[in-house]
């Protein structure tokens, strides 16, 4: 029992504790993921778009990009304290296929700690429908993937839709008999396809109706008359989170603000079937109620509950997570994810690491 309390004081002392303050220049998209990108369309432009909360006039002075094919542009003019400015890139993907991740670096005249952007996304031909190459086998039925990756959608904005294209490679004519779907995921089909014949599967994705905040893994059926394999197994990926739209300086003084005491916990040593427990206190330091979505841990070891879901301006509460090491060895390395309202940072992470012996 003593070792246990040591262990436990020890995890509790070995933190980071970590104040998160207002940004001077308030950037709502630091990273913009393109997705496919035409080689054949040309260049493609994004605009990040930031609203100066200093309190004085602010100058952009340079943007230097990491890539020639990535050309910068930027608000030229002072942006006055509560205004808008943005730094555009224009990326020219001709030439360039496949996956790429270039870097923004941005200098003012507030400090000399320069901000970084990012933009990235993956470069594709101009393939059409019948081009299109397919080399995922499923019975006699090729597509891209047995799996489909809707991306981050949002649980407060219209369900999202993936059309992905499928190819009849056997001898014989299929029928679409029915699918078996969660209710929050509908599901078109052809109702046939000749042999060789192509058709498009449509999945649509109710954020709104699944109501849970994180990353989802779902299964879907289709039921054919394939007879290589009438049923077919497709994954469908998604990572839900709030959208919240860019809003001014002012009203972003009189927003709620989240405060987490510590984003990083190092349990240090810990013996095997432990249960290692640490709490983490979160504030509401701005001006209207903190409302606390979700919290969710990315293994089932680690369970987390908080003692108070909304937090009037200034009020505090407790976030209490639990490691269960039993069946664990080595280095750990496990995260929980909180999801509020706050518009400046409405997913945030704390980080558990540690070795179990």
């Amino acid at each position: 029992m003593k070792l246990i309390f040591s262990a436990l004081f020890l995890f509790s002392v070995v933190t980071t504790v970590f104040g998160q303050m207002p940004e001077p220049l308030f950037f709502k998209e630091k990273i913009h993921d393109f997705g496919e990108v035409i080689e054949q369309n040309g260049n493609v432009e994004f605009e990040f778009v930031f609203t100066n909360n200093s309190g004085r006039p602010v100058r952009i002075l340079a943007v230097q990009a990491s890539c020639g094919c990535t050309t910068p542009g930027w608000t030229k003019d002072a942006v006055a304290p509560g205004k808008n400015g943005f730094i555009k890139a224009s990326f020219d993907p001709r030439g360039r296929p496949g996956y790429f991740n270039k870097a923004l670096t941005v200098t003012t005249d507030l400090s000399a700690n320069p901000i970084n952007l990012q933009i990235k996304g993956n470069v594709v031909d101009n393939l059409s429908p019948k081009e299109e190459l397919l080399t995922g086998v499923n019975g006699s039925l090729r597509m891209k993937s047995s799996s489909v990756n809707v991306g981050k959608i949002y649980i407060n904005k219209e369900p999202t839709s993936y059309d992905f294209v499928i190819r009849n490679e056997g001898e014989e004519k299929i029928d679409f008999l029915g699918v078996s779907a969660p209710e929050y995921i509908k599901v078109n089909t052809p109702a046939s396809l000749e042999k060789g014949e192509r058709g498009i599967i449509q999945v649509r994705y109710n954020a709104k109706q699944k109501n849970q905040y994180g990353f989802h893994s779902d299964n879907i059926e289709l039921k054919t008359t394939d007879h290589i394999m009438p049923n077919k197994f497709l994954s469908v990926y998604a990572t839900i989170e709030e959208y919240f739209p860019v809003i001014s300086a002012e009203e972003l003084l009189r927003a709620q603000v989240m405060q987490i005491d510590k984003t990083e916990i190092d349990m240090g040593r810990v013996r095997s079937g432990a249960i290692v427990e640490q709490t983490v206190r979160y504030t509401n330091s701005g001006k209207k109620n903190l409302d606390v979505r979700d919290i969710q841990s990315n293994c089932s070891c680690v369970s987390a509950t908080f003692d108070k879901k909304v937090l009037k301006p200034g009020e505090s509460g407790t976030i209490t997570l639990k490691f269960i090491t039993e069946g664990r060895s080595g280095t750990q390395n496990k995260a929980v994810t909180i999801y509020t309202n706050d518009p400046r940072n409405p997913v945030q992470r704390v980080t558990i690491s540690g070795y179990i012996e």
